[in-house]
């Protein structure tokens, strides 16, 4: 009977011990324990910026104020840039009246004023070619001067080059403007449409549009300043979707996969957030100082991206967090 107590006690000993050491070293440690990590919630922001520059003529919003896609935050003063874009239109006009003449040909009144032109100088031609037969006798008899017969050659010469001319003239007017002169034409009638593109593309930049919800926190400008193109002028908190940045132990990585749910608290805040885990990084690091654990901070880990699902306004970025995973990879 002493022997049977014996042996119950031994094997209550066994078991109490095996328990305490984890199974003598051989169970994993922790491996049915829930596993809490350590983080922050995400801090995203995006300077808000004009991508033209100028002066600002007004600022919509302020500090904490919450914006929503799509909604004005800022303008500068435009009116430098309606004064370049009725400029523009107007080199628009010239290059397409431009074309629409070499297009459509000459007129039949500008041929006309041509054909008269050449009538003209061929007249003019053929009295000084009467003058020139005219005085040539009289050359040598002395009865016409050396230089009033230079002068009558002169004139003769002048009037067929003017006859040439004005055929040229006409010529031209009936021919019409020739392909590469249209080409050209059409070329500069597309380079104005494209400079004036670009203007109306600066025009609407000067309104600054939030892309996406969040909240301002920072007004770096006032309205009166004149800022650069990229000079930050408010800056965004990007409030959804919320983001935790977790990390989790190199021993304990097997315990954590993509698509797992956890569980979210902040110190001070009574509610429990849901989310999940979205990114586990490939590359180990060593714990940033920001997070607070309880291993030594010269441990490797690895850094987890989560999805935080019910997020609200109590839950600020930057602000620590513990996050406990539920469940196991594959649950």
């Amino acid at each position: 009977m002493n022997k049977r107590i014996i042996a119950i006690v031994a094997v209550a000993a066994v078991l109490i011990a095996a328990v305490v050491t984890n199974g003598f070293g051989l169970i994993g440690r922790g491996s049915d324990k829930e596993l809490t990590l350590y983080g922050n919630v995400d801090i995203r922001e995006v300077d808000m910026a004009f991508r033209v520059g100028g002066r600002i003529a007004g600022i919509d919003v302020d500090e904490g104020d919450k914006v929503t896609p799509g909604q004005q935050l800022a303008t500068l003063d435009a009116a430098p840039l309606d004064s370049r874009l009725a400029q523009a239109d107007a080199q628009i006009a010239q290059a397409q009246a431009q074309l629409s003449e070499l297009r459509n040909g000459s007129r039949a009144q500008d041929i006309g004023q041509a054909r008269a032109q050449l009538e003209q100088a061929q007249a003019a031609l053929r009295k000084a070619q009467q003058d020139v037969e005219r005085r040539q006798p009289l050359v040598e008899p002395g009865a016409v001067s050396r230089d009033v017969w230079q002068a009558t050659l002169a004139q003769r010469d002048q009037a067929q080059a003017e006859v040439e001319a004005a055929r040229q003239v006409l010529s031209k007017l009936r021919t019409g403007a020739r392909p590469e002169e249209i080409a050209a034409a059409e070329a500069q009638l597309r380079s104005a449409t494209a400079a004036r593109g670009g203007l109306a593309i600066d025009r609407k930049d000067t309104a600054l549009i939030a892309a996406g919800a969040g909240t301002v926190v920072t007004r770096a400008q006032e309205p009166g300043a004149i800022v650069e193109p990229g000079q930050t002028v408010l800056t965004l908190s990007i409030d959804r979707p919320l983001r935790v940045r977790a990390y989790v132990a190199e021993t304990d990585l097997s315990r954590v996969a993509p698509g797992m749910k956890v569980a979210v608290t902040a110190d001070g805040n009574p509610k429990t957030y849901h989310g999940t885990i979205g990114y586990v990084s490939p590359q180990a690091e060593f714990t940033p100082k920001t997070v607070q654990t309880e291993d030594l901070r010269t441990d490797l880990v690895y850094r987890m991206r989560i999805i935080v699902s019910d997020p609200d306004d109590a839950l600020r970025q930057g602000q620590p967090v513990t996050v406990k995973v539920l469940g196991k990879p594959g649950s």
